[in-house]
């Protein structure tokens, strides 16, 4: 049996379906994005304009905003399989012929999309609410430095690391609060890194950023093979039966 976008497309238009009908995720969706537009907010209306103290409050504002595509897909993916296989809804799915590597890829896209389109429109208020309050100095160290490329291109590839790691605990877990505890842990690395960047603890270049840019895109691309084969359906229906 091919690869069947069809039935991933099937899969991933019911996970915006049942995204919707869930409070938990419905709740994390809201929650995340107005705690995480408040906090660099404030952190840039605040800012102190001195040529060190500028650069320290971008990095942290921005810093701030990269947390949405770690913490909420995380929340989302941890859900996904061990979540389904509580309500019950997770056996009907994969008796159907639906290949593991359709299932997992229309799981990540599913939590991707959402994810990418409150990431950037929290970025775009962020970026709105700077031009109208914050001082002119701030404001030009913004745009004149690379701080928005760097939002731009590491916010898919931090969700694309979350969503894998999320799904691939909650495929081998057996309790959803254990699989979402896991999951955003294991999502905390490459936004260590990030930090440490934006903080100027790493000393920041293009060429280190364009390099651990590229070897997340990597992760993100191979990450999908190495969660389908992880996925054993005998296993979750088994468990699910006894």
């Amino acid at each position: 049996m091919s690869f069947s976008w069809t039935r991933v497309g099937a899969i991933v238009h019911k996970e915006l379906r049942d995204y919707r009908r869930n409070r938990f995720v419905i709740a994390t969706m809201a929650a995340v994005p107005v705690v995480f537009t408040t906090l660099p907010t404030i952190q840039l209306i605040a800012a102190d304009t001195t040529n060190k103290a500028v650069s320290l409050h971008i990095g942290l504002s921005l810093l701030y905003l990269l947390v949405i595509p770690v913490t909420m897909p995380s929340v989302v993916c941890a859900y996904s399989v061990v979540g389904e296989r509580e309500q019950g809804t997770l056996e009907p799915l994969l008796s159907t012929p639906v290949r593991r590597e359709e299932f997992v890829i229309a799981k990540a896209l599913a939590a991707l999309a959402p994810t990418l389109v409150i990431a950037y429109a929290v970025f775009g208020i962020f970026l709105a609410i700077a031009a109208l309050l914050a001082h002119p100095v701030i404001l030009s160290a913004i745009f004149t430095g690379s701080h928005v490329l760097v939002q731009l291109l590491f916010t898919p590839l931090l969700a694309g690391w979350a969503i894998w790691v999320g799904i691939a605990v909650s495929s081998r877990s057996t309790d959803v609060r254990v699989a979402q505890q896991l999951g955003v842990l294991g999502s905390l690395p490459p936004l260590a890194i990030v930090a440490l960047m934006s903080l100027n603890v790493i000393s920041e270049s293009a060429g280190l950023a364009i390099a651990f840019a590229a070897a997340l895109l990597v992760f993100d691309l191979l990450a999908w093979r190495v969660v389908a084969r992880m996925f054993d359906r005998e296993r979750l229906l088994v468990n699910r039966r006894s």
